[in-house]
């Protein structure tokens, strides 16, 4: 899984640890990605580190085939790896714009085509991508015009790779985290108006924990979710109600 390093990330790479599962940490932060590694070894799994770039399609092939060196085969593609900027419209530069779409859209797509491959030889797999309620809703009052439009992005992506390759044993599903107790939303709530608003808005009044998301994707990644995919499983805390 990409971005397992921190965050929804780490905690996802754990939850799927717990229920027996090997996990590959592709990261571009090694340092963080080998603490993730450790932990996985701690509960007693195999796990392995891949330095990957999610914005450069080589280094994204390059992880895939590692991967089946080391595995055989790929089961499960976690994509979280993702940034946000807050940046109004008018003023994001084109290398922000870009760099957005690059590791938030780009790089899911990357990472779903190089891993899906390797799952349509075997003619089975399940993909995870995190997206977020961002993708379904403009989220106020901070500025996020081209986090939103990737989001948005991933959501119709994930759609399309459902429909494309259900009859050839694969799901796709994506998860949409609200407000999550990560270290972007602790910066974010930094900021009392922005605190207040988001609070004001999520009917349940609080932020989530990275374990609501993770156990999300335990959910779609295993075989409970068996006839579940192209679903936008949305984890929010009742933000999008309104």
């Amino acid at each position: 899984m990409t971005g397992a390093g921190r965050g929804i990330g780490r905690e996802i790479a754990l939850t799927l640890a717990r229920a027996g599962a090997d996990i590959v940490v592709a990261e571009i932060e090694l340092d963080i990605g080998a603490a993730c590694v450790d932990e996985i070894r701690a509960l007693g799994r195999e796990a392995l580190l891949i330095e990957t770039d999610v914005r450069q399609p080589p280094s994204v092939e390059a992880m895939s085939r590692q991967v089946v060196a080391k595995f055989g085969k790929i089961d499960i593609l976690v994509n979280n790896a993702g940034i946000a900027r807050n940046t109004p419209a008018e003023d994001t530069p084109d290398e922000e714009w870009l760099q957005i779409m690059d590791i938030n859209l780009n790089g899911v797509f990357w990472c779903c085509r190089a891993v899906g491959r390797q799952m349509l030889e075997h003619g089975s797999g399940v993909i995870v991508n995190i997206a977020s309620m961002s993708g379904s809703v403009v989220n106020k009052p901070q500025p996020q015009a081209a986090y939103n439009a990737s989001k948005a992005g991933v959501v119709m992506l994930t759609k399309s790779l459902a429909a494309e390759w259900a009859e050839r044993g694969l799901r796709a599903n994506c998860i949409s985290p609200g407000y999550i107790g990560t270290e972007m939303t602790k910066r974010g709530m930094s900021n009392e108006e922005w605190k207040r608003t988001w609070l004001e808005m999520t009917p349940m009044g609080r932020v989530g924990e990275p374990a609501d998301v993770a156990h999300a994707a335990w959910y779609l990644a295993s075989d409970a979710a068996r006839y579940v995919t192209g679903t936008n499983l949305v984890v929010d805390g009742g933000y999008t109600c309104w």
